[in-house]
C-alpha cells in the first residue's frame, strides 16, 4: 500500500506531502489544476517513462519520495532480496532529477538502477486509463491475464518445464546433426589421418628422446676413432708395454742402486694402477660408442617422421598423441553417428509428447477459465448499465511456446447482433472505461498487493452510469488500495480519502497544492463538481445525498 508521497520542486509543485489511506482515494479539482502532475510525480519515483523536464523553474533539482507498506508475502520483497537491498515492512523509494537531466534513485537508502526500480515498482503500482491501460488493451497480454484469472500456475509451470525440455532436446539433436555433417565432410581425411597415426604411433616425450639418441650417435661416429687410438696407446703396444719394460729394467738395477730406485719403483706401481683404470674407462667408452650405423638411420627416419607429422597438423610433437586421440573420437562419432542421431530423435519425440500433453491440459483449463471470465464479466457489466453488451474471451491455436499453444483475445460487442471486435476498436470512450473497469474488477480479485490507479476512467459517463462506476471502484477498493483521478461527483463521493488539487499564483509564480478534505469540505467540493463555478444550496443537498450513498 502507498503510505505517503513527498514532492519537492517538481513542475509547479514547490513542496507537497500526502498521506494516503487504504481503500478508495479520490483526487478531484478543476481542469488544469495539476491532478495529472501528481501522477507524473508518482510515475517519476517509480521509474516510469514520463516528461523529460520535471524540475521546477528556479530550483537546482527536483525530488520525489514514496513510502510503501509491504506485507510479509509481498512480491517486492523477492525483488529487493535478489538485488541485495535491505527488506523491511516499510519500503522507501526516492528519486532525484538534477537540472542537467541526471536522474538518481535510491531504494531504502541504497542506490538503485533504473531496471531494479522498475522491477520493484511493477509489483507495487498499476496504472489504468482510457488510452494506456497497462496491458488490458494490448492483445499480447491477454493470455497472461486469463492465466492470472484462472490461477492454474501449476499447469503453466508444467508447460514451461516441458517446453524447456523439448527445446533442449531439439538443440541437442540439431547440434549432433551439425556435428555429424561437419565430420562427414572430413571423413576421408579422418580415416587417412587416423591410419597414419596408428602406423607411426607417436608417444609423448619421444621426439626429445630420439633427438638425444641421434645427437649421441652422430657424435660417436666422429670421436670413436680418436678414442680407439687412445685405447691402443694405453695398451701393451703403447704406454703399458713401455712401462713394463721400464719396470723390468729398474728391477734389475735396483739391487746395485743402494735403495735409490725404491721410490721410483713404488711410483711406477701406482702408475700401473692408474693406467689400468684409464684403460678400462676408455674401453667402456668405446663399448658405448659402438653402434650399428643402421640404428642412426632408423632413429633419424622416425624423428623426421614425427616432426613432419607435427608440422602437418600444426601441433607440437608432444601433442601428437592427444591430437590423434581427438581424431579417433571424431571418427568413432562418425561411425556411431547415425545410431546417436536415432537416440536423440527418440528423446525429442518423447519430450514433444510430454509438451503436447501439458499444453493440451493448459488449453483445456484456459477454455474453462475463458467461460468463467466471460460469465464474471457479464455480472460486472450489468451494474455498469451495459447489460446488453457482450464480452467474450476467444481462444485460437497459435505458435507453440513456453506458454502453450493458445492465442487469447478479449473481444466485445456493445449491442445485440453487432459484430464483436477488439476492446479499443469497438467501444466508445465511455463504454471503454466501463469495460476496462469491469475487467479490472474481475481480474483484480485476490490481487491485494497492488495499488491501483485509475486516471479519469469515468470520463464520458454521467448520471446513473457514473454512480455505477463509483460503486464498482469502491467494491474494488475493498480488497486493494485504489487511487482515482476523477471529474465525476458520483465517483468522488465513494472515496474513503478525498484530496482536492488546486492551482494558485503568487508573485507571478504558479504552484499546485493538494489538500486532504474533511467531511464538510468534501460536501463543498462535490457540490462544486455538480454545479460548476456557482455552488447552490441544491448542489450542496445533492452532494450530501451522494455522500450518504
Amino acid at each position: 500500500m502507498l503510505h505517503s508521497l513527498d514532492i519537492r520542486d517538481i513542475l509547479i509543485i514547490e513542496r507537497l506531502e500526502l498521506d494516503f489511506g487504504p481503500g478508495l482515494n479520490v483526487l478531484t479539482g478543476e481542469t488544469g489544476a495539476g491532478k495529472s502532475i501528481l501522477l507524473d510525480c508518482l510515475g517519476f519515483v517509480l521509474g516510469w517513462r514520463g516528461r523529460a523536464e520535471l524540475v521546477r523553474q528556479g530550483a537546482d533539482q527536483g525530488e520525489v519520495t514514496a513510502v510503501f507498506e509491504l506485507p510479509s508475502d509481498h512480491p517486492a520483497r523477492e525483488v529487493l532480496a535478489e538485488a541485495g537491498i535491505p527488506v523491511s515492512d516499510e519500503l522507501i523509494l526516492r528519486r532525484v532529477n538534477a537540472r542537467d537531466g541526471r536522474k538518481t534513485a535510491w531504494i531504502n537508502d541504497r542506490r538503485a538502477s533504473g531496471d531494479v526500480l522498475r522491477q520493484v515498482s511493477a509489483s507495487l503500482v498499476e496504472l489504468h486509463g482510457q488510452s494506456d491501460d497497462g496491458g488490458l488493451l494490448n492483445e499480447r497480454g491477454h493470455r497472461a491475464l486469463l492465466d492470472a484469472f484462472a490461477s492454474h500456475s501449476d499447469l503453466l509451470e508444467a508447460t514451461r518445464t516441458a517446453w524447456k525440455a523439448r527445446a533442449a532436446a531439439a538443440r541437442k539433436l540439431e547440434a549432433a546433426r551439425s556435428s555429424l555433417a561437419a565430420v562427414k565432410e572430413e571423413e576421408e581425411f579422418l580415416r587417412y589421418a587416423v591410419k597414419e597415426f596408428d602406423t607411426l604411433d607417436p608417444k609423448p616425450g619421444e621426439e626429445a628422446e630420439l633427438d638425444s639418441q641421434r645427437r649421441l650417435m652422430q657424435g660417436a661416429a666422429k670421436i670413436r676413432e680418436d678414442v680407439s687410438r687412445a685405447f691402443a696407446a694405453l695398451g701393451p703396444e703403447g704406454a703399458e708395454g713401455m712401462m713394463r719394460d721400464a719396470d723390468r729394467w729398474l728391477q734389475g738395477a735396483a739391487d746395485r742402486a743402494e735403495g735409490r730406485l725404491d721410490a721410483p719403483l713404488e711410483a711406477l706401481e701406482r702408475a700401473f694402477l692408474e693406467l689400468g683404470d684409464a684403460a678400462q674407462g676408455v674401453e667402456t667408452a668405446l663399448d658405448a660408442l659402438d653402434f650399428d650405423p643402421h640404428a642412426l638411420e632408423a632413429c633419424e627416419e622416425r624423428l623426421f617422421a614425427i616432426r613432419g607429422l607435427a608440422r602437418k597438423h600444426g601441433v607440437l610433437a608432444d601433442e601428437l598423441a592427444d591430437f590423434a586421440e581427438g581424431l579417433r573420437e571424431k571418427l568413432a562419432a562418425l561411425d556411431a553417428g547415425e545410431e546417436g542421431i536415432g537416440a536423440l530423435e527418440a528423446e525429442l519425440a518423447k519430450a514433444s509428447a510430454t509438451y503436447d500433453k501439458a499444453a493440451a491440459a493448459l488449453s483445456k483449463a484456459r477454455a474453462e477459465a475463458a467461460g468463467q471470465l466471460d460469465a464474471a464479466m457479464a455480472g460486472e457489466l450489468a451494474p455498469l448499465k451495459m447489460d446488453r453488451a457482450v464480452f467474450e474471451t476467444r481462444l485460437s491455436e497459435g505458435e507453440p511456446g513456453a506458454e502453450g499453444t493458445d492465442t487469447v483475445r478479449f473481444t466485445v460487442a456493445t449491442n445485440p447482433g453487432a459484430p464483436a471486435g477488439p476492446l479499443n476498436k469497438i467501444a466508445s470512450g465511455g463504454e471503454l472505461s466501463r469495460f476496462l473497469l469491469a475487467l479490472k474488477v474481475v481480474l483484480a480479485r485476490g490481487a491485494d498487493t497492488l495499488t491501483l490507479i485509475f486516471d479519469e476512467i469515468d470520463r464520458g459517463v454521467g448520471g446513473a452510469t457514473a454512480d455505477a462506476v463509483g460503486r464498482r471502484l469502491a467494491k474494488l477498493a475493498e480488497g486493494a488500495q485504489v487511487l482515482v483521478v476523477t471529474h465525476s461527483p458520483q465517483v468522488a463521493a465513494r472515496g474513503a480519502t478525498h484530496f482536492r488539487v488546486a492551482k494558485s499564483v503568487n508573485n507571478d509564480m504558479t504552484t499546485s497544492e493538494v489538500r486532504a478534505l474533511a467531511t464538510a469540505e468534501r460536501t463543498d467540493e462535490i457540490a462544486r463538481m455538480i454545479a460548476g463555478a456557482e455552488v447552490t444550496e441544491a448542489a450542496k443537498a445533492a452532494a450530501l445525498d451522494l455522500l450518504k450513498g
